[in-house]
Formats: structure tokens, sequence, C-alpha cells
């Protein structure tokens, strides 16, 4: 089994049905406790959660919308792999909607759309001070779509959730590089970006996601680099 029985009482506080088996393996995947490629047995969770497969398939449609999950001809599902060698096509994609979000944000948001920006960045904030990455990764994700929703472009912003939502391992590699210890610079490096947004500052607001965004591209750049060899005498 990949990962730590899932108590009724824990599964009564997440929710139930389709929703609880929606949480359960969305957050064993971004945990990477499911590896990419590997198969998901409806059968077996079935069992370990106590319910019929019906729910079970109906959160395998929704994780697979959100690009976690493949289904495959045969109506079998695995964890979706990570295009390792395209990465440069997500980081292209990643930095551009950072930078056009936080150029729109700060171009034409109303005064009521700081309020969910700065409520989600405290959030941010006490995820980091915790250690709980996959705080970090959910309110991350909150508050750079509530940065796109103040741009006032629903493209964009749709744009902007589905790259989010992929994006999600790459961003818990991210927070194991730093052992989920995230220096206070990155996490205030949100705080700049919303200083300039409220200033409508649109250049400014654009170099620091710019920056943001090259900062997490060259840590993971560098964890998937890193030389892992042993030295071994033969």
């Amino acid at each position: 089994m990949c990962s730590k029985p899932v108590t009724k009482a824990k599964l009564r506080k997440r929710g139930s049905g389709a929703q609880t088996v929606y949480e359960v393996l969305r957050d064993e995947i971004i945990e990477l406790t499911r590896a990419p490629g590997s198969p998901i047995d409806e059968a077996q969770l079935a069992e370990r959660l106590s319910m019929s497969r019906t729910p079970i398939r109906e959160a395998l449609v929704r994780l697979a919308g959100e690009g976690l999950v493949t289904a495959l001809p045969n109506r079998t599902a695995v964890v979706a792999n990570i295009d390792f060698l395209n990465l440069h096509t997500f980081f292209d994609t990643i930095t551009l909607m950072y930078r056009v979000t936080a150029r729109l944000a700060a171009q034409y948001h109303q005064p009521e759309d700081l309020d969910p920006i700065r409520q989600w960045q405290a959030r941010f904030v006490q995820a980091v001070t915790e250690q709980d990455a996959l705080a970090m990764i959910a309110t991350n994700r909150e508050l750079h779509a509530a940065i796109a929703a103040a741009g006032r472009n629903h493209y964009f912003e749709g744009l902007c959730l589905r790259v989010l939502d992929e994006g999600r391992r790459l961003l818990r590699l991210y927070y194991s590089s730093f052992e989920d210890r995230l220096p206070q610079a990155y996490a205030a490096e949100h705080e700049e970006i919303i200083a300039a947004i409220e200033a409508r500052d649109v250049e400014l607001a654009d170099r620091l996601a710019s920056d943001h965004a090259d900062q997490i591209v060259a840590q993971i750049r560098g964890l998937i680099a890193r030389d892992r060899r042993q030295k071994m005498v033969l």
C-alpha cells in the first residue's frame, strides 16, 4: 500500500463520497507517495475507503481534468507522468502566467480584490512557518488564483489555474529541496508582488513576478540535475 491507512474519523472530517476519494488521492499524488505512472487500483481503493467504485470513478475524472491522473483506454487509470524531457515548456508557461496575471492585476484590480489576496498570503506564511508542504502548495495555488482573478481576464485566469494545478508536484519538489523549510525571503517575494499590484505599478509587478518564477525554476532545475552519485571503492 502506498500510503498510511485512512481512519474513519479522518474520512468524516474530510467529507464523503467522491470528495473524500478526490482529497485522499490528490494529496497522495502531490506528496509523490503515489509515483508518476503507477496504476490506481479501484478495487483496492474501494476496500480501503469502504465505498463503492462509483465515487472513485467520479474522483478520477476530476483528477484527470487537473492533469494529475491519466485515463487509459481499458477503463483503468494511472498517476500522470511528469514530462521531464519537456519541462522547459512548463517553465515557460508558468513564468508567463505569473507575469501576465501580475501585470493585469496591477492594472485592473478593484480595492475589494486585495482582501482575498492578502488573506491567502497570510495563510501561505502560516503554512511556511508550520513547514506544512501540502498547505503551502494549496495556499500558493489560491494566492496566485486570486491574483489572476483580480486581472479580470477569464482566459488567462483559466489557463493560470490549469498550470497551477498541473505544477503542484513540481512545487512539492521545490519545497522538498528546502526540506520543507522555505526561507522567509522567498515567502516575502509574494508580499513584494502584492505591494506592486496595490500600487498599480505594472512594470514592477511584472519584474517581481518574473524574478519569483526564475527563482523557483532555478531551484527545481538544480534539484533535478543534482549529482547524487556515490564514490565507491571497488
